[in-house]
């Protein structure tokens, strides 16, 4: 006869249990709450009047989104309920359920506490001797913004849409006066359908009136380029001084975009192979010298990972300290950024033309027309071509591709974060000084296990 380990369900325990005694010593949940006693307290946002109803300690509520985080749960309505499935949940939370409401308004409102753990963390990565900031990568990723494309709308769609949607709420009202004397008409439907569209109307305005202002602020920055192209033209003579440069534009082009939903998101996509997404472009410093922790984080709203470089690099120089190297990939090959930053002693190595990504064995068709390939002609490129062919340079350069890459990687795959779950620029900052947060701590736990 089979021989089983008997059980019983209703067995109550004798002593009070101790939660640590199911966690094993070599949890994350151990290094989470002992980082998190670090954080100075009036970092967070508290309700110091001391009236009302009693708040969740902020550190707790810090260890437990950080925890959760690591461990791929996003939702606040899922991390209300790991505190009710999970041990360890249950044990950072101290055996309290703060409800998903108060766990959504403690991660929209307290982005300096998240800024001040991200930076304990590196403190004690540094303390354990396993941070050296000497060589650092720099690269991108897209990632989804809690908004659809769909409810993108272009300008001059939207204007059209404001021009229909008056016609029509003014026929709705026109209908709803003479509702009272006309039994054929439903008078109890006219209110909800004026309303859907008065909303709607509404969003329009806001996304023309977003559209009029980026475009009336990038008229007033080209201003001075253009009056000095106007200068030049009316000094020259003759036939040969061509057309006369064309005044910046003050109203939106027709096919510029502006989401309903999330009017910071952007369509954005990876490469030409991709499709368009509603998106942000997530940017990370990764420490290149072993650590592969994540040195300073930023988001960018632009496809191009460009015009976000300096700012992120001083961003790292400003919390973390300056590096002595920094890598990245083509995207990030600007002339005038590489030579400000060299200025100030960091080397900066930038592939200057995008890698030739043709098989050796391609199963698609051989292409009819096969484009020459670019010539480099900007001297300063020249001159980073010609020092990464140098040995140290490429020795280098090599980390870049196995240091930050397999992060975003990381994020992605195995924590599981792919799309924001907060909407508007600062928050989706602080979800993603967030998910860098959790992955730190993580690979943290690791090296010092190791």
């Amino acid at each position: 006869m089979a021989n089983f380990i008997p059980y019983d369900r209703s067995q109550a325990f004798l002593l009070p249990p101790d939660l640590r005694d199911w966690i094993g010593d070599d949890d994350l949940v151990h290094f989470i709450t002992a980082a998190s006693e670090r954080i100075d307290i009036r970092a967070f946002k508290v309700n110091w009047r001391g009236h009302g109803k009693a708040q969740y300690h902020p550190r707790m509520m810090l260890a437990l989104l950080i925890y959760c985080y690591a461990n791929g749960i996003f939702s606040s309505r899922r991390i209300e309920r790991a505190t009710h499935r999970d041990v360890a949940v249950r044990f950072i939370a101290a055996d309290t359920h703060p409800d998903h409401d108060t766990i959504a308004t403690f991660r929209r409102e307290n982005l300096e506490a998240f800024t001040l753990a991200f930076q304990q963390v590196l403190l004690l990565a540094k303390e354990l001797g396993l941070l050296r900031l000497g060589v650092v990568s720099i690269d991108g990723t897209k990632i989804d913004a809690n908004a659809s494309k769909n409810r993108s709308v272009r300008y001059d769609r939207a204007t059209a849409l404001r021009s229909r949607l008056r016609t029509d709420i003014a026929a709705l009202v026109a209908q709803a006066e003479a509702a009272d004397s006309d039994d054929a008409v439903d008078s109890q439907a006219l209110p909800a359908e004026i309303a859907r569209r008065e909303v709607l109307k509404a969003k329009l305005d806001e996304a023309c009136a977003r559209l009029e202002v980026e475009a009336s602020a990038e008229a007033e920055a080209k201003q001075e380029a253009y009056e000095e192209k106007q200068q030049k033209w009316e000094a020259r003579e003759g036939r040969n001084r061509g057309p006369a440069p064309k005044p910046p534009r003050k109203t939106p082009p027709a096919a510029r975009q502006s989401n309903l939903t999330d009017p910071d998101s952007k369509l954005m996509r990876k490469s030409m192979r991709h499709e368009v997404r509603q998106a942000y472009n997530a940017q990370a410093v990764v420490d290149a010298d072993g650590s592969q922790l994540v040195l300073t984080s930023h988001v960018a709203q632009t496809s191009a990972d460009g015009p976000s470089f300096e700012a992120t690099i001083n961003q790292l120089c400003e919390t973390v300290g300056q590096p002595d190297t920094v890598l990245g990939d083509a995207g990030y090959a600007n002339g005038d950024v590489v030579g400000r930053l060299e200025d100030r002693g960091i080397e900066v190595l930038v592939a200057v033309s995008r890698p030739d990504n043709e098989r050796q064995y391609d199963f698609r068709p051989p292409k009819q027309t096969a484009k020459p390939p670019r010539q480099v002609k900007a001297p300063w490129r020249i001159a980073m071509q010609e020092k990464l062919k140098t040995d140290d340079a490429k020795a280098k350069y090599k980390r870049r591709k196995h240091t930050v890459e397999p992060v975003f990687g990381i994020i992605k795959n195995v924590l599981g974060f792919s799309r924001f779950l907060l909407r508007g620029i600062e928050k989706v900052k602080a979800e993603w000084l967030l998910v860098t947060l959790a992955y730190n701590c993580k690979r943290l736990c690791n090296l010092k296990a190791a």
